[in-house]
């Protein structure tokens, strides 16, 4: 039996009333691990520290764990983390929802300042989203754009579409749904009622209803059981009856000679009856004990070396992506067309439109009720007033009225004018573009992604199987293939330079810039030696750049010959990390100084800013020198990203991706690298605990970027 590894919307529904018993606890610090563990680390009054998890990448979960179980926080927290601590430090955690029965949480925090929602996404891909108090998104683990819904920054936040919920179905939507079906019985619960595979199973086995019976063979006498049984289910989640079980396979069975977990679940179930089990006090200490006891490595591949990839299924499913989002483009097409044709409509009907918004508001000015307004239209209808006529709904409680002009219904706020409709309808069309151009953004990145998937498989299939072992065998003294490799080492060594802007060039010269006007500062006064060369652009608001002739550990000397490619990648660097890339544009010009020209003295009557400095004497100028930054992964000496000029990077890293000035968002970029880079890699785990996407955003110009054509 395969374990349990994502909780289902049963958990969810049992699982919810237990967390909410710690409303009132206040968050004290905020982690993320990898880019899909999140860690709230809160206080509780009466039962102290507590800690909660949600995870949402090949695990998905949501539950308190015992503090000794908590992993150690990761070293340098990234900026969604950062994010949570801005916004949660200090803020009460007031409740928690499910979302109607989906696999989504909606956690709820408050602080004097406003409030704070963290909404789970417990399926598909998984997903964390924070928002505000009114859903806008302040950030997400993964942007969502497809033909359906929207999960970007600075948008609000869209839930998939409503299913039915079989908990609090009717019983004549029950029957409904039973017959709208064209397959069996667990098929149908499992899908049309959303329970899932097994919890339909498991109701067909306590209503005592074969669970193969075809739909059309199901009678009134089935569909009574089944419903009880649903009623029974429904009654202890809403009363909380729970007698949660862990469920272990034998190790005879399992063949591994020791019992694992297989599956928690919040009581006991039928299905399940052939299974070992442990209770548990509570479903949250069952979840804590079922996760820390998971073992996944039975599960797992012997090595990439002996199994080939399911390219086929990676590329059909990429096809299938873009099929969807290509039909979402055409949809935003035709919706912004649509709005803006009905925004001209009332322009070209103008008359017609304002004497039917006049006698709305002159009616509702001497306190008309709503009916009466609707019974006029009607009587007008017959009248033959053409206004009237062209009133298709009247809707009180929303306070519009539906007209019909031309063949085309629009619906109107009547409190508004033509003008403030047409406005409201423009501006529902620009909405739509927009989101139009973000389904273009997602689809390039789709296909990519499909190009990225094509090469491999084309790779894997012209080279001869027996040639790659014979490579793994012979393994010492030949170049790795890292890329290929099922587990590449981890060794780190973090240099004074890191927290800098940095590369070395493809001589072997480090050059450091500064991330802002302190660091600038810094690095002029702390960091500038004889022998190094300062590079600068001539536009406004670029790094201090230093190409350094020594180490700051060794003696400087001005006799260090510095060459002309170290110099030409250190401009390049200068020129892409400044307002040059921000203002895409794809040149600049660069000019360098010696260490000793410059200085922290100003000229009498004149004032340096913080982070600027005085040049003294000649200036070589590189004029026009162009843009140009890569990321890619290095594998020796040390394992780590790195970026900067490509012609420096390619050489150290084992893949690169190059990007250019572009529309998309520095977090957004990064996050598209993330995915290309973990793609290229066999061992994905490698490339999750070394480049993150906020490890991968450190090395990004400031500004819109793009990842370039290959």
């Amino acid at each position: 039996m395969d374990p349990k590894r994502e909780l289902t919307s049963v958990d969810l529904a049992a699982l919810v009333g237990e967390l909410g018993s710690y409303e009132g606890a206040k968050v004290d610090k905020a982690y993320l691990y990898g880019d899909d563990l999140v860690r709230l680390k809160m206080r509780d009054f009466d039962r102290g520290r507590v800690e909660l998890l949600i995870e949402v990448g090949e695990i998905k979960r949501a539950h308190t764990v015992s503090p000794e179980r908590v992993p150690d926080a990761p070293g340098r927290p990234p900026q969604f983390a950062m994010m949570l601590r801005n916004r949660l430090s200090g803020a009460d955690f007031v409740g928690i929802e499910q979302y109607e029965f989906d696999r989504i949480l909606e956690f709820v925090f408050e602080r004097e300042d406003g409030t704070t929602r963290i909404i789970a996404e417990l399926f598909g891909q998984g997903n964390v989203a924070v928002t505000d108090g009114e859903y806008e998104v302040i950030d997400c683990l993964e942007t969502v754009r497809l033909k359906s819904r929207t999960v970007v920054p600075g948008s609000r936040y869209e839930f998939p579409e409503s299913r039915t919920n079989p908990l609090a179905v009717s019983r004549e939507v029950f029957d409904h749904e039973m017959d709208e079906s064209d397959t069996d019985v667990v098929r149908t619960l499992a899908t049309q009622l959303n329970f899932g595979g097994l919890y339909a199973e498991e109701l067909c086995t306590r209503a005592g209803v074969e669970k193969s019976l075809d739909i059309d063979d199901a009678g009134e006498a089935e569909y009574d059981r089944l419903y009880e049984a649903i009623e029974r289910l429904a009654l202890d989640l809403r009363n909380a009856n729970l007698e949660p079980r862990l469920y272990l396979e034998s190790g005879d069975d399992a063949g591994t000679g020791t019992d694992r977990v297989v599956d928690v679940t919040p009581f006991p179930l039928e299905e399940n009856a052939d299974l070992a089990t442990e209770p548990s006090d509570t479903f949250l200490e069952a979840l804590d004990d079922y996760f820390f006891r998971l073992d996944l490595s039975e599960d797992e591949p012997e090595s990439p070396t002996q199994q080939r990839p399911d390219f086929e299924e990676r590329i059909a499913k990429h096809e299938r992506i873009i099929e969807q989002q290509q039909g979402a483009i055409e949809g935003f097409e035709r919706q912004a067309e649509s709005e803006r044709e009905k925004a001209e409509l009332l322009y070209a009907n103008y008359g017609l439109v304002d004497e039917i918004l006049s006698t709305v508001q002159q009616a509702r000015e001497q306190d008309r009720p709503w009916d009466e307004i609707e019974e006029r239209f009607e009587e007008g209808k017959e009248r033959g007033i053409e206004a009237a006529e062209a009133v298709v709904d009247v809707d009180g409680r929303e306070g519009t009225v539906t007209v019909e002009v031309d063949g085309e219904r629009i619906e109107l706020i009547a409190r508004d004018g033509v003008e403030q409709n047409a406005d409201r309808l423009y501006t529902e069309a620009k909405r739509v573009a927009e989101k139009k151009e973000g389904a273009l953004a997602a689809i390039e990145d789709t296909r990519e992604e499909l190009e990225e998937i094509k090469r491999r498989r084309d790779e894997w299939e012209a080279s001869d199987e027996t040639d790659r072992e014979a490579e793994v065998e012979e393994g010492e003294g030949e170049e790795r293939d890292w890329l290929a490799e099922p587990s590449v080492p981890i060794r780190t060594d973090e240099q004074w330079y890191e927290r800098f802007r940095w590369f070395h060039t493809s001589d072997g010269f480090l050059v450091i810039g500064g991330r802002n006007a302190d660091q600038n500062e810094e690095l002029v006064k702390k960091y500038l030696e004889r022998g190094d060369k300062v590079l600068h652009t001539q536009a406004h608001g670029g790094p201090v750049t230093v190409l350094k002739a020594t180490d700051p550990s060794e003696a400087s000397s001005g006799d260090i010959e510095i060459p002309d490619s170290s110099v030409e990648e250190a401009a390049q660097f200068a020129v892409s990390y400044s307002s040059v890339w921000k203002d895409g544009r794809y040149a600049g010009d660069v000019y360098v100084v010696e260490s000793d020209q410059v200085s922290k003295t100003p000229e009498s009557g004149e004032y340096l800013e913080k982070g600027g400095f005085a040049v003294r004497g000649e200036r070589t100028y590189l004029d026009d020198t162009p843009v140009g930054v890569a990321v890619g992964i290095q594998c020796e000496p040390y394992t780590r990203v790195i970026g900067g000029p490509p012609s420096a990077i390619e050489e150290p890293a084992v893949t690169t991706l190059d990007v250019e000035p572009g529309r998309f968002a520095q977090a957004d970029v990064a996050k598209r690298i993330y995915r290309r880079l973990r793609e290229r890699f066999e061992d994905e785990s490698f490339v999750r605990k070394i480049a993150s996407p906020d490890q991968i955003q450190h090395f990004l110009p400031p500004g819109g970027s793009r990842i370039a054509e290959e």
